[in-house]
């Protein structure tokens, strides 16, 4: 599991974003309000990104929320998701959220923070 590092997007924008390999075994992400995933997918199937909520956090006394997922698309498709808040997605332990994938083969993803004004 790697750590994808934080890039910050400001009033004067980000003229070069970078994308990292996605790892096998899961990626993570710092967590804040203004922090999102971007995912690039260029391999021939759709590929299923999972954002995982921690296993006893809950909104409401017994009530467990589900860890949400998108799907990138095939062959050039880009999906950004956010925001990734500390109150639904950070780890206890790691103090991260936690990323999965059903594949890897030929997906990047990036980590931005869009600071606010």
């Amino acid at each position: 599991m790697a750590t994808l590092t934080t890039q910050v997007i400001s009033r004067a924008g980000l003229t070069t974003p970078t994308f990292a390999a996605a790892t096998g075994g899961g990626d993570a992400m710092q967590c804040g309000p203004g922090m999102h995933i971007e995912a690039r997918n260029a391999s021939g199937s759709p590929i299923t990104v999972t954002m995982v909520v921690p296993a006893a956090r809950t909104y409401e006394p017994n009530v467990a929320i589900t860890s949400p997922t998108f799907s990138v698309p095939a062959t050039t498709g880009v999906v950004r998701w956010g925001p990734v808040d500390a109150g639904t997605f950070q780890d206890p332990t790691t103090g991260l959220c936690t990323i999965t994938y059903s594949g890897v083969t030929s997906l990047t993803v990036g980590a931005f923070n869009l600071q606010g004004p």
